[in-house]
């Protein structure tokens, strides 16, 4: 059984934030599992693909990523191997290191309201991510306090950006008792490492020591989904991965996706994607040569 991890890091001497710069020569291996920490973080990934898992929200990156993840907001590691010319930055701080200065200047308010709906997590697109990306790496370059002005600033223009999505719109109910935030995490790192497997209703809630009923009703009052659902979601997730990655034929994808026959694998799929498996790998196709 994994246990489940809550994150402690340490603070950046000098700074109000924490800045960590990866690539191929110094990858994060960090940061694969499913965790928390009370720090906001801000990642901004160059290019390549990738997989996202914040919340209960599943998805995958395509052109590089820029992801804000708010306070307590668990999620996943989104790199786990480097590509060639490939870095992530991530910046992490506290949100009461800004708190007064949020609520009593004017102009830092839309920073306030942007760190609140960060708590559902918010993706970036268009030119703003490049954009971002390149101030976020030229912090390690300027002194403390230009580096300060600069942070603020891009929280200030991500706070202002139109074009972003927010990942977890319903809300992510976390639950507040150290306990059952534990019983969540573990059974979502099961679910990570055993999704290729059939998963059995009475084997997961096992390993939180509840009965099948107690669980079916703890995991939708934490996640707003059934746990059929979510496992559906999170297969179907890992299928569109290896759909743009890879060649592999559909009956593979099927099988390596925790799916047991192609009917039930193919109605999951247009169900949550509202396509086929070939016409989503011909989608996926058109937008990489156009």
């Amino acid at each position: 059984m994994h246990k489940p991890d809550f994150e402690t890091i340490s603070p950046d001497t000098g700074h109000s934030y924490k800045f960590a710069y990866f690539d191929k020569s110094s990858p994060n291996t960090n940061k694969v599992k499913w965790h928390y920490h009370p720090e906001v973080e801000l990642v901004y990934i160059n290019t390549g693909v990738g997989k996202r898992q914040v919340g209960t929200h599943l998805s995958n990156y395509q052109d590089g990523d820029l992801i804000l993840i708010g306070s307590y907001l668990p999620h996943t590691g989104f790199t786990k191997g480097f590509e060639e010319n490939q870095k992530e930055i991530v910046i992490q701080f506290k949100p009461d290191t800004f708190y007064n200065a949020l609520q009593n200047f004017e102009e830092l308010k839309l920073i306030h309201q942007l760190l609140e709906l960060s708590k559902k997590g918010i993706v970036f697109e268009g030119p703003i991510k490049e954009d971002i990306g390149l101030r976020m790496e030229g912090l390690q370059y300027e002194s403390r306090i230009d580096a300060l002005l600069t942070f603020v600033k891009i929280l200030y223009d991500l706070a202002k950006e139109k074009d972003k999505k927010i990942l977890n719109a319903e809300g992510y109910a976390f639950i507040s008792s150290p306990n059952e935030n534990k019983r969540l995490k573990t059974i979502f790192n099961y679910i990570r490492d055993h999704f290729m497997e059939p998963i059995a209703l009475e084997d997961i809630s096992a390993i939180v020591f509840m009965t099948p009923q107690s669980f079916c009703r703890f995991f939708k009052k934490s996640t707003n989904k059934t746990f059929t659902v979510f496992l559906n979601e999170y297969r179907i997730n890992h299928a569109t991965k290896l759909l743009s990655e890879t060649d592999g034929d559909i009956k593979t994808i099927c099988y390596e996706s925790g799916f047991n026959n192609l009917s039930n694998f193919f109605r999951n799929f247009r169900k949550i994607t509202q396509l086929t498996p070939n016409a989503y790998r011909d989608q996926i196709l058109e937008s990489i040569q156009n």
